[in-house]
């Protein structure tokens, strides 16, 4: 089992960026698939960026040309770099570590972190 944990969230006004951090456990993290989703209250959690363990990133719809992944396999670790944030990008964000991408649900999730902007 993999142990994540993000860091990075907090409040920031619209217009703003923030950068998401994960970092994993393990010493196969590079073989292993990564996304983030995120989860506003009452709703489903949505993924909106993912990349493979060979760096094949993709995006939702809605932060595309907005938020950036990536990965330093070397420290274990992923990020998402979000800017021009909108308050519709409230939510907590979570760290989802996987065998691959169709079964990234159900990998090893972390605790979340809490991004909000205000309008």
């Amino acid at each position: 089992q993999v142990h994540v944990t993000e860091s990075g969230g907090g409040l920031v006004q619209t217009g703003g960026s923030l950068r998401l951090s994960c970092a994993a456990s393990g010493d196969t993290f590079s073989n292993l698939a990564v996304g983030w989703y995120r989860q506003a209250p009452g709703k489903r959690p949505e993924l909106v960026a993912s990349i493979t363990y060979g760096g094949l990133r993709d995006y939702a719809d809605s932060v595309l040309g907005r938020f950036t992944i990536s990965r330093d396999n070397a420290k274990n670790s992923v990020y998402l770099q979000m800017y021009n944030l909108k308050p519709e990008d409230t939510a907590v964000y979570y760290c989802v570590v996987g065998a691959k991408l169709a079964t990234l649900e159900d990998g090893s999730w972390g605790q979340g972190t809490q991004v909000t902007v205000s309008s």
